[in-house]
């Protein structure tokens, strides 16, 4: 991922440079580029740079060169970048990589701002692309989007259902809503370096496939981490999902197990009140007897297993193979 984001990193700079002034460096603030005075802060996060790393790969999975996907990769990590800015000012979660989240540091409106400046210029990018694939690569993005705010509302929503009977969220409608606000914009990532580097329709079809299924390991992980991971590596509070009551996959499959663990769970989820330390605790500790953590755990291997396939069932350039087959076990093993 280091050569993917030395690779990428020219023209990103370029891309957040052409923004506005104040945008720009809200932006990179959010990069982990710069303070929030605006001053370049050295070993500032940049996060994983997961999505740019699948659009390099992507391009050179079908024997193409990495440099014909640097838009695709660009325009993934501003996209990304962006609906973490929206989703921060949406939960109201107040750190973002172990310092306060952009709307923290610059206000609500600021952030949203940025936000939408970072959406713009990543459409753009694949626009301006050299060769006859812009068009596609624009609409492919597009779609894309579509799926990231349908996503995301379905998540917004998934917090007014109840904790159990009738209206309650199942696995598989959280399952529905991770593929949309994670997996879609994987697989674009990697269907998108294929698309740049002429890749048959099948091909990049196949790829995002392997993506989108990636993505829903990686939210499986992330779920994981948002209940017992460590702050120091995450950068966010221990016990974060309980303490925000979201959602999230653990929590669903412990719940539907029903019995005594689940009764408490509800009792305890349901309170009027937030949940303190003890509380957050009580909850990761019935979670993960009632065997949510392990399924979250073999949620995210399944889907890994899919990826892998979908991608042993396009011929590929085998260096490339190797490298995302690399990429897709760091992504169970993270940390953060």
């Amino acid at each position: 991922m280091e050569r993917c984001r030395e690779h990428v990193r020219p023209a990103l700079v370029e891309a957040v440079a052409r923004l506005h002034p104040w945008t720009g460096e809200m932006a990179a603030y959010a990069l982990g580029w710069a303070g929030p005075d605006g001053r370049p802060e050295p070993g500032g996060s940049e996060g994983k740079g997961v999505r740019q790393a699948l659009a390099l790969l992507g391009a050179e999975a079908v024997g193409a060169d990495a440099a014909e996907a640097v838009p695709a990769a660009v325009a993934v990590e501003l996209v990304h970048v962006f609906s973490l800015l929206h989703d921060d000012v949406m939960d109201a979660d107040a750190l973002r990589r172990g310092r306060p989240a952009v709307w923290k540091a610059y206000g609500t409106g600021p952030a949203v701002l940025a936000g939408d400046a970072l959406h713009a210029r990543a459409v753009g990018i694949l626009a301006e692309t050299p060769g006859p694939h812009a068009g596609a690569a624009v609409r492919r993005l597009c779609g894309t989007l579509d799926d990231l705010v349908s996503g995301q509302a379905e998540d917004l929503r998934f917090e007014d259902r109840p904790w159990h009977g009738p209206g309650a969220v199942t696995p598989a409608q959280y399952r529905t809503m991770a593929e949309h606000k994670t997996g879609a914009l994987l697989g674009c990532a990697l269907a998108l370096g294929a698309l740049l580097g002429g890749a048959p329709e099948r091909t990049v079809t196949a790829l995002d496939r392997a993506g989108r299924h990636l993505g829903l390991a990686f939210q499986a992980v992330d779920d994981i981490l948002g209940m017992w991971g460590d702050p120091q590596l995450t950068g966010k509070p221990v016990h974060a999902d309980p303490r925000r009551g979201k959602k999230t996959y653990p929590l669903l499959v412990a719940l539907s197990g029903g019995g005594e663990t689940a009764r408490e769970l509800v009792a305890l989820l349901s309170a009027p009140r937030s949940l303190d330390d003890e509380g957050a605790a009580r909850v990761a500790a019935l979670v993960a007897d009632a065997g949510g953590r392990a399924a979250t755990r073999d949620e995210a291997r399944r889907h890994l297993d899919a990826a892998r396939r979908a991608l042993r069932d396009t011929p590929l350039e085998p260096t490339a193979a190797r490298r995302l087959d690399a990429l897709f076990t760091h992504v169970l093993d993270r940390t953060r």
